[in-house]
């Protein structure tokens, strides 16, 4: 193993600026707000304020699924939250997610606007509400909750583990990157070896389980996200790839990738979503022209 600088950690943690790393500008130990800034309404019930990251891609191929279903009231505006600027840390945001994560929805359908944040608890939330998604045998909406949490606990080894260490960390550190590898290949291999014997993670029924893990450990195992799939050898996970390339050619699954996109292909970026036409006339590569 590389040597690297001993380092005891001293009694007491102190907050160091800046502290390294890309999103230096923006960490801190506190939460609350930063700065006062409202939040922008648009014409629908559903309000979304997201960014295209794994864990917003889950919402919005949600919503574009069930209106997929027909379920009209499943329209909503998105809103981007630009997290590299700290706009998760505005007034109005951190009174929708106090904990100053995307995505956040706001759903004012009913007679009180009610807040709903933490990505799985968007999922399980919207499921319910149209009833969709959800699987209604008692077995099988127990394996899709069993699946939902458990990507809930396991993806901070694969985002603020495996991906800080390997992708957005200053320096690169052996130790670290070996540990978090480690454990993504063991979760890839707890998922291979499940859809060995599903075509879903709930059995034959398409749930909000697929979901929640398919933007993580599908572009994961692809290398599209944070460019590892060769160093993990994600093509060795035949039964997630065979899973994963399913699940991208859905039509809402695509529509849904696009909202609060920002970086990449222009022609793949909605920046903002406020109804469906905007597919075709508002993505980045007809604005910029």
């Amino acid at each position: 193993m590389t040597d690297t600088p001993d380092y005891t950690p001293p009694k007491v943690w102190t907050w160091t600026k800046p502290s390294g790393g890309r999103f230096e500008n923006i960490n801190r130990p506190i939460a609350g707000p930063t700065h006062e800034k409202e939040l922008p309404v648009g014409r629908h019930p559903l309000q979304l304020y997201s960014l295209a990251t794994p864990n917003g891609v889950k919402v919005t191929v949600m919503l574009e699924e069930l209106l997929a279903l027909g379920h009209s009231g499943a329209e909503y505006d998105a809103w981007l939250i630009d997290i590299g600027k700290g706009e998760q840390f505005g007034s109005g945001f951190v009174g929708v997610n106090p904990n100053s994560k995307i995505p956040a929805l706001m759903d004012r359908s009913g007679a009180k606007p009610r807040r709903v944040f933490e990505s799985g608890s968007i999922l399980l939330y919207l499921a319910e509400k149209f009833g969709a998604f959800l699987p209604s045998d008692p077995d099988k909406r127990t394996e899709m909750l069993n699946w939902l949490f458990w990507q809930m606990g396991s993806t901070p080894y694969i985002g603020g583990g495996f991906g800080h260490f390997y992708h957005y960390a200053p320096v690169k550190i052996e130790y670290a990157i070996n540990r978090f590898a480690m454990e993504a290949k063991r979760l890839l291999d707890v998922l291979d070896r499940h859809l060995k014997d599903h075509e879903y993670m709930a059995g034959d029924e398409y749930s909000i389980a697929d979901m929640a893990i398919w933007p993580w450990y599908g572009g994961l195992a692809q290398g599209t996200q944070y460019g590892a799939g060769e160093f993990l050898q994600g093509q060795e996970y035949v039964h997630v790839m065979r899973w994963t390339k399913a699940i991208a050619e859905r039509p809402a699954v695509k529509r849904g990738r696009m909202v609060n996109r920002a970086v990449g292909d222009p022609a793949q970026q909605l920046h903002e979503r406020h109804d469906a036409s905007d597919f075709d006339t508002k993505t980045q590569d007809k604005l910029i022209k």
